[in-house]
């Protein structure tokens, strides 16, 4: 009879811990599936919106996130046809390649530099250059606008390639030294011991380790490049020079008329291919962030 109880009580826990179990895994996701909504939502909307009729837009009695009247293609087609959008994504795509390899060139030998060799003055020069980053561009488009003069880069796509890196270098240092950190020295030790120098140990064993950080660098670098508003507005003023984050409101912001539809077009036209492109080493910068080291 004791048995009998035993067994009942084992199985009786047995199942109530697996509707536990089950009520624990549909509330992660249904938390997740919210979340997943919430974040969603902006881009969302901006996606509807910009198919929508004017009449549809405009009532606020309308559901933002329906097509209360029948979509249009009208709005999107304003935007390749009676703007210069082309051109400023051309500008923005070949703008942000350029600051992107200056950022890697400059930024991954300084950071190895700072995390490798045992200098005292490693420490408080890293925490230097990330202070410059937190140097608000409002005080230095000034002096930084003298700069573009002297060399005869106003009014040029090349002012931003020459001054975005002083914004995405110092941040991209202190990230980049983060990574570096995290990878044991005996790596490049054993690769200078098998006949490499320090600089091929660097590329040929420390760099591929830290693919993630630059997959990082990467990201942050182009994306402030294609979403950098007051050095964009300040150096460059022909049409054909601007890039996305100055040329589409330049063009779609005209007094208090807003071509709301066409706006929001250019926003899902810009985010979806930096999304995609991120979506694809996603798992490689995660793993940077959650590893931290090297499997042995």
């Amino acid at each position: 009879m004791t048995t009998v109880d035993s067994t009942g009580t084992v199985h009786a826990l047995r199942r109530r811990y697996e509707r536990q179990h089950i009520a624990r895994r549909i509330g992660v996701y249904l938390a997740a599936i919210i979340a997943a909504l919430v974040c969603a939502g902006p881009f969302l909307w901006s996606l509807i919106t910009a198919f929508k009729q004017n009449r549809d837009l405009y009532n606020p009695e309308n559901n933002p996130f329906v097509f209360n009247r029948p979509p249009t293609p009208d709005h999107v087609k304003y935007l390749f046809t009676d703007t210069a959008f082309l051109t400023f994504a051309w500008n923005t795509f070949w703008v942000g390649i350029l600051v992107v390899l200056i950022t890697l060139v400059l930024g991954l030998p300084a950071a190895y530099a700072l995390a490798r060799l045992d200098r005292p003055w490693s420490g408080p020069l890293g925490i230097g250059i990330f202070l410059v980053y937190l140097v608000p561009p409002t005080l230095l488009f000034l002096s930084l606008s003298r700069v573009v003069v002297a060399v005869g880069l106003q009014d040029s796509t090349w002012s931003m390639v020459l001054v975005y890196p002083t914004i995405t270098v110092p941040v991209s240092i202190w990230l980049l030294m983060g990574f570096l950190k995290g990878i044991p020295r005996d790596i490049e030790e054993q690769a200078m011991v098998d006949g490499y120098s320090r600089l091929g140990a660097f590329l040929r064993a420390v760099v591929p380790l830290v693919f993630p950080g630059i997959v990082a660098v990467v990201v942050f670098a182009f994306t402030l490049t294609a979403s950098e508003f007051i050095y964009a507005l300040a150096f460059v003023s022909p049409t054909d020079a601007m890039t996305v984050s100055i040329g589409v409101p330049t063009q779609l912001v005209r007094g208090d008329v807003f071509f709301w539809q066409s706006l929001q077009a250019a926003t899902v036209l810009v985010a979806v291919p930096i999304a995609f492109v991120f979506n694809l080493f996603l798992d490689k910068f995660v793993a940077g962030f959650t590893q931290g080291a090297v499997k042995g």
